[in-house]
């Protein structure tokens, strides 16, 4: 497994499929309320744009500026859109968690039943 090839975190999954559910429409705002909305997480501005720059490096997503709008304050809104890299590298953890959960069960309660 090269460098670029490493696993990818929880916190880093769980933004890099907001990111492709949400489309031309991942932008800052509409992350987090995906998050909200879809796993109950609040998520603070700082911890979501830390992670986004951070997945931006690594080459798994990209960015664009939009139109700047007065709602704003003039500001322009950076949407993101996830690399080819960063859908290999989901697919390649997606896998990884998927052999690890073979032959494994868990009750309602949390604990573990006898190996399928």
């Amino acid at each position: 497994m090269t460098e670029k090839e490493k696993y990818l975190g929880e916190f880093e999954q769980m933004i890099l499929l907001a990111v492709l559910r949400l489309d031309h429409q991942a932008y800052g705002t509409t992350i987090r309320q995906l998050l909200a909305q879809e796993i109950n997480r609040d998520v603070t501005i700082g911890a979501l744009y830390t992670t986004l720059d951070r997945l931006e490096k690594k080459g798994l997503i990209t960015s664009t500026l939009g139109e700047a709008t007065n709602e704003r304050g003039g500001r322009a809104k950076k949407y993101f859109q996830v690399s080819a890299e960063g859908q290999r590298a989901l697919k390649r953890s997606k896998d990884a968690l998927n052999n690890l959960w073979q032959g494994i069960a868990l009750s309602q309660a949390g604990e573990l039943y006898e190996p399928i």
